[in-house]
């Protein structure tokens, strides 16, 4: 079942497009990723889709909710958690959900009520009188994934959620994302520049300058965009290049060893010679060389 619905979405500023008539659909309870550059329009079709931003033409149906005409019903079914926290630094973890929770004009046993299914999962008791500016980046994006969820939504909207956090606390915002999903059932839309975080997802939109150049499963994507490639150790030699020339054109020799790129699955290749094919290394096609082939670009 489709939970957003986004038809030629545009969002113009003056002469700059920032968001160029795109199209693609949401499932209900899947992990969807829109990987791009900073700047290729991640943000403003965020925000544009949680009704932050006016959209300048086509249509958009979040959760059977038509954008433009039923805002304040996008607004019931959604969570957002901003690149840049909006909660106030010099207020304790609670006093700052409390505070947010009142916008829904929810009383503090009903935030706490709301909260507590996630409390263990997220840590919280162990930072719940903390102030907010007192925990680490980790901790502070784990406050800002439970504001988000205190109006119980269907879909979170996670803008870059682990931009500028270390390897440590990207790995537990990871852990959290993945327990909404997989034990809440809730849907996640993911903007993120990272590539290794469109692993998991079930589908990826890859954007660039405000247009999508691709979307699918990462399989798909890259089944079709990347290749992969066969390091094999070996002195450079001709038999080895006629070898090499029944399944590529493609190759080069660095030092010890020839670089093949390739198509084809290499497991009955590399078997069928193994009295040659002794030491090597087989790497399969990444979501990097899905993005440089399709962009021309590498993502930092």
């Amino acid at each position: 079942m489709k939970i957003i619905e986004v038809k030629d979405l545009t969002k113009k500023y003056k002469e700059q497009t920032a968001v160029d008539s795109i199209s693609f659909d949401v499932e209900e309870g899947e992990l969807f990723a829109f990987l791009g550059e900073n700047g290729a329009g991640k943000s403003t079709t965020i925000n544009m889709l949680t009704t932050i931003l006016q959209k300048t033409s086509g249509t958009a149906f979040v959760a059977g909710y038509e954008l433009g005409k039923e805002d304040d019903g996008i607004r019931k079914v959604n969570g957002i958690v901003f690149q840049n926290s909006v909660l106030d630094k010099g207020l304790s973890v609670k006093d700052n959900l409390i505070s947010r929770g009142s916008y829904y004009g929810l009383s503090k046993k009903e935030i706490q009520n709301r909260l507590e299914p996630f409390a263990e999962s997220f840590e919280m008791r162990e930072i719940w009188n903390r102030r907010y500016d007192k925990l680490s980046g980790g901790q502070r994006r784990r406050v800002d994934i439970m504001r988000a969820l205190i109006n119980q939504p269907k879909i979170l909207f996670l803008d870059e959620p682990t931009t500028g956090l270390d390897p440590t606390s990207r790995k537990l915002v990871w852990d959290y994302i993945n327990y909404l999903r997989k034990e809440q059932k809730m849907t996640i839309f993911l903007t993120t520049h990272y590539m290794e975080e469109t692993r998991d997802a079930d589908n990826v939109v890859i954007l660039d300058k405000g247009h999508i150049v691709s979307q699918g499963t990462p399989a798909e994507l890259k089944s079709s965009y990347a290749h992969s490639r066969l390091i094999w150790y070996t002195p450079e030699n001709a038999e080895a290049e006629t070898l090499i020339s029944t399944i590529s054109n493609v190759f080069s020799y660095d030092a010890d060893h020839y670089n093949i790129q390739t198509d084809r699955i290499l497991t009955d290749f590399i078997y069928e010679h193994k009295e040659y094919i002794r030491d090597y290394e087989y790497i399969k096609g990444t979501m990097d060389d899905v993005f440089l082939n399709l962009t021309g670009k590498e993502l930092a």
